[in-house]
């Protein structure tokens, strides 16, 4: 048997959604395309770092996984992989930054007019992350932390992005 030689980028990605998961993917599958973003990040000791970045989603694995690269200059660069679990009828999200060495795992749900993922931290801090004033061209996310499990929550980070490509 012969075994062909394929770069990455044309096993990795994918031109759309699985046949059999075009309704399910809808959660995500708006963000595809290149997006720039105002950022706000607000530290434990008070302090804010503002700056602008850019984030670029994709079809990934067959149609079956949507991917994205987060990129804020001097702060992070990493990426997302975000799977839909039929059985949960929810996403798995899994973040990676290897820049800040910051891993998470997610669960990606609609509520209302938002997309919601909730995790824990290793350390059972409660991570909320939230796509929220959702439009074609436009969306704000937001990140929260929460350490007495879901009480109250303090707002991490605030992101603006607009669309720059399909």
């Amino acid at each position: 048997m012969a075994v062909a030689i394929t770069a990455l980028k044309e096993v990795l990605h994918a031109d759309g959604p699985a046949p059999d998961r075009v309704e399910q993917m809808g959660l995500y599958s708006w963000l595809i395309g290149a997006w720039a973003m105002d950022a706000v990040m607000h530290a434990d000791d008070g302090t804010r770092h503002e700056g602008k970045g850019e984030i670029c989603f994709g079809w990934v694995l067959g149609g079956r996984a949507i991917q994205d690269v987060w990129i804020l200059p001097g702060f992070f660069h990493g990426t997302t992989l975000r799977v839909y679990d039929p059985a949960l009828d929810a996403w798995h999200i899994l973040w990676s930054d290897p820049l800040k060495q910051y891993y998470t795992r997610q669960l990606g749900r609609s509520e209302g007019p938002d997309i919601v993922q909730h995790g824990k931290l290793e350390d059972g801090t409660a991570i909320r992350w939230r796509f929220t004033e959702i439009t074609p061209n436009a969306f704000r996310w937001l990140g929260d932390l929460s350490s007495d499990d879901g009480k109250t929550w303090r707002l991490q980070a605030d992101f603006r992005a607009r669309r720059l490509a399909t």
